[in-house]
């Protein structure tokens, strides 16, 4: 049996999977609160401003902000794999992570300006 090699974790690439990884595991377990929350709309009118109400809070809106970083940075580690499967180059991993992580903070920014305005 191998053991793990932990200077490997130093390495950017491993750091950018586990950004995906988890992002993609923080967005699966968001759904079943999304779609009860689009239940609400099937139940009445009422029932959807009730949760409207309670979803217009300073932390929930926080909380989309979180949920907007996620979605970017998954939508941008996910192209940077395709890149990397799928391109014809093989010497740019370190800028595409690069490149992903700016995706991601500039998303999370432009959705926090748009709060403000």
């Amino acid at each position: 049996m191998r053991r793990n090699d932990w200077r490997a974790r130093r390495h950017p690439a491993y750091w950018a999977f586990v950004v995906h990884r988890f992002s993609g595991l923080a967005l699966a377990a968001f759904l079943p609160f999304h779609f009860w929350a689009l239940g609400q709309a099937i139940r009445g009118a009422a029932a959807l401003d009730g949760f409207l109400r309670w979803a217009d809070r300073p932390l929930f809106h926080a909380a989309e902000g979180g949920l907007v970083v996620l979605l970017a940075l998954h939508l941008a580690g996910g192209v940077r794999l395709l890149l990397i499967e799928f391109g014809p180059w093989s010497g740019l991993r370190k800028d595409l992570i690069a490149v992903t992580l700016g995706a991601g903070v500039a998303a999370g920014l432009a959705y926090a300006l748009a709060l403000l305005g």
